[in-house]
């Protein structure tokens, strides 16, 4: 033990992937002692290289420390890891990617063999983790208590964001961002389709694709505040029927520059629907609920 690691907290690291394997260095370069374990036991290589203790399986790096950090493919692979490992005690903290229900029902499951879990969604992609000023951050739910004991340990890789007891709230901030996300580049993609025959730059429309999309990024916080006051009508600049008269516009230039519309179509849909029930002096925060069924 050297100075660096006196007083860090020891943790294990169970999956050794790009995103595992990234945080893994990170507690390693912040000092803590690090246990690791892969399926694929090369991957731990370069972490042994550098420090980290490499267990020969799941069970054993569980076992190694109180606090355990799992990074696998799925919740599958989650529960396959631990089967043989004894849970009692052991704070569990699943950084897995999966879905709310996923989350409460592993954290039930854990609780049953004698362990606490956080549940964990990262908004960072592996060449963030360890680097403060690239703004990733992990969004965490579960026992508070459990979040506040290992908070110092856990904000060394990436930021911290405690979202509500319920495990499921880390996995639902997670996809709700990424479903937004995938819903722009969905726009942007529809966007540099539409010129990708003619002369124009797409450097330079790039740049005035961002720019526009970044003045539109108020309508977030509109929508939020619609939501919780159920005010669908004042302040309303474009209202439904607008905007579902100016889509024939979109779809016909689709049409022209020989480009499917099937990006935009779906939306487009739901819009006039909710106008057709009667709601054209609002904005477009109605098609919300539409969706929820």
């Amino acid at each position: 033990m050297t100075d660096n690691t006196v007083g860090k907290r020891p943790l294990s690291v169970l999956g050794l992937g790009a995103m595992g394997a990234a945080l893994a260095f990170a507690w390693l370069a912040a000092g803590h002692p690090v246990t690791v374990w892969n399926r694929t036991p090369a991957r731990a290589e370069p972490l042994a290289a550098a420090g980290a203790s490499v267990a020969a399986s799941a069970a054993e790096a569980v076992a190694a420390n109180a606090l355990v950090v799992l990074c696998l493919l799925d919740d599958d692979s989650v529960g396959e890891a631990l089967a043989e490992a004894d849970l009692s005690g052991k704070d569990l903290v699943n950084l897995t990617t999966g879905s709310p229900a996923d989350a409460r029902a592993r954290a039930e499951w854990a609780r049953e063999r004698g362990a606490r879990l956080l549940d964990g969604g990262i908004m960072a992609v592996p060449p963030m983790i360890g680097v403060p000023e690239t703004g990733g951050y992990v969004f965490y739910s579960g026992s508070r208590d459990l979040f506040d004991t290992h908070r110092d340990t856990l904000a060394v890789p990436s930021g911290t964001r405690y979202v509500g007891e319920d495990p499921g709230f880390a996995a639902l901030h997670d996809v709700a961002l990424l479903s937004a996300m995938t819903g722009m580049f969905a726009g942007v993609h529809h966007a540099f389709a539409l010129i990708r025959k003619e002369d124009i730059a797409p450097k330079g429309f790039a740049a005035l694709l961002a720019d526009w999309l970044v003045a539109m990024a108020s309508m977030v916080h509109t929508t939020g505040d619609r939501l919780e006051s159920g005010d669908r009508t004042t302040g309303v600049v474009s209202n439904l029927a607008m905007m579902v008269a100016g889509d024939a516009t979109l779809l016909r230039t689709a049409e022209e520059q020989g480009v499917s519309p099937e990006l935009l179509t779906p939306y487009m849909a739901l819009m006039a629907r909710h106008l057709q029930d009667g709601h054209g002096e609002e904005d477009g925060t109605g098609a919300i609920d539409l969706l929820v069924r």
